[in-house]
């Protein structure tokens, strides 16, 4: 089996079926679809045109799929045109498929990206972004995952662990703006809160609150970000706020800390100064160090770099900086800006446009550009 040969593939597959009129995300879960049916096939019987046979597959996945969508909406609808014998509650089960596809099968980081693409609709460039890992590798982790349960009863629903995590990750696609699905997110951690009475349930919906209530003023009129030092605070949703403080405080109450009720309690520290200068920057870096004791996340330690160079001064951060791995998404733009807080305009300029080259997205990209912009023209010619 020639897994170098699927990888170089798959590209074009996929760009013939979206050429061919499939959109994106349809066309992505055909692909995979017909992967898995190469690796269960060729093995026994290896195509003459390993192209043409990847495509025809492929296609055909995609055109069982529509089909069986479209019979399943018109089921829907035919349901929705009868009247109902009497009054019946309405049901989400949205929620239920976000413990199902945890299958206990599956490993944890596997669960949450099946969930991420069969459920919460993310990319797989989106979730690989997510993880910190090339697309090519999260395509390959999915594609295993749904060989994993393929052949399993779905009966076995997973840890709220897991579904914690899915929920914080659908809720980060949707607060950066790409795919709004933040509220979605919240209302679905709100109906997990309802049911499970767990500190980190609750830590979760206070990080999504304080979040999203700060998110009217994430963007300019222009749609350029609105960095959290300049954002008017006038236009924060106090009401979101004061919730998300209420919850955080009973959930540290119990004493039993886990990492969304310390990042909760951050992002409250954050809300709860009248301006940026009154930041309490020390109690920061002390929530990120017992952050940092409850995960290994690099991002965990780059934040705090962060908050290091603002609580003991820029040389501080960089030199906390200066442990982590330099190919951290955003390493680049930290050093920047703690260099200009330095002020070493020339390095921060420089860095702010290396920054800009490797954005995720096109609204951070405009603003690493603008802010080496900035600095260069206030340099000496």
């Amino acid at each position: 089996m020639n897994e170098a040969l699927l990888r170089s593939l798959t590209p074009n597959v996929l760009g013939i079926l979206v050429r061919r009129g499939a959109d994106f995300a349809a066309a992505e879960d055909a692909v995979q679809d017909a992967l898995i049916e190469a690796v269960r096939v060729w093995p026994a019987d290896p195509p003459r045109d390993a192209k043409g046979w990847l495509v025809t597959v492929a296609w055909r996945k995609f055109l069982d799929a529509t089909r069986a969508d479209t019979a399943r909406r018109r089921r829907e609808d035919l349901v929705d045109e009868e009247p109902a014998p009497g009054p019946a509650p309405s049901a989400d089960d949205t929620l239920q498929l976000y413990f199902l596809c945890a299958h206990p099968s599956l490993t944890a980081s596997s669960a949450v990206a099946l969930t991420l693409r069969a459920v919460g609709g993310l990319t797989t460039r989106q979730i690989a972004q997510a993880y910190l890992v090339p697309e090519a590798t999260m395509a390959q982790r999915i594609s295993r995952a749904k060989r994993t349960v393929s052949d399993v009863r779905f009966d076995q629903p997973g840890d709220v662990a897991t579904v914690l995590r899915v929920l914080y990750l659908v809720f980060n696609e949707g607060y950066s703006g790409d795919v709004d699905l933040a509220a979605e997110a919240i209302r679905l951690t709100r109906q997990l809160a309802a049911v499970i009475d767990h500190p980190e349930v609750a830590g979760l919906l206070s990080l999504m609150l304080l979040h999203h209530a700060r998110r009217a003023a994430r963007t300019a009129s222009d749609g350029s970000l609105v960095p959290l030092a300049d954002q008017d605070r006038s236009r924060w949703d106090t009401t979101l706020i004061a919730e998300g403080v209420e919850i955080l405080q009973a959930a540290l109450a119990r004493d039993r800390l886990g990492e969304f009720q310390a990042q909760a309690a951050i992002a409250a520290l954050h809300a709860d100064a009248p301006a940026a200068e009154e930041t309490d920057w020390v109690q920061i870096v002390e929530w990120y160090d017992e952050l940092a004791g409850l995960t290994d996340n690099p991002v965990v330690r780059l934040n705090r770099a962060v908050a290091v160079g603002e609580a003991d001064g820029p040389r501080a951060g960089l030199a906390a900086l200066a442990a982590l791995d330099d190919s951290l998404p955003r390493h680049t733009a930290v050093a920047a800006y703690l260099h200009e807080r330095d002020g070493d305009l020339m390095t921060a300029a420089r860095l702010y446009a290396e920054a800009a080259q490797k954005a995720p997205n096109l609204a951070e990209r405009n603003h690493l550009t603008r802010q080496a912009a900035r600095l260069n023209t206030r340099r000496p010619r």
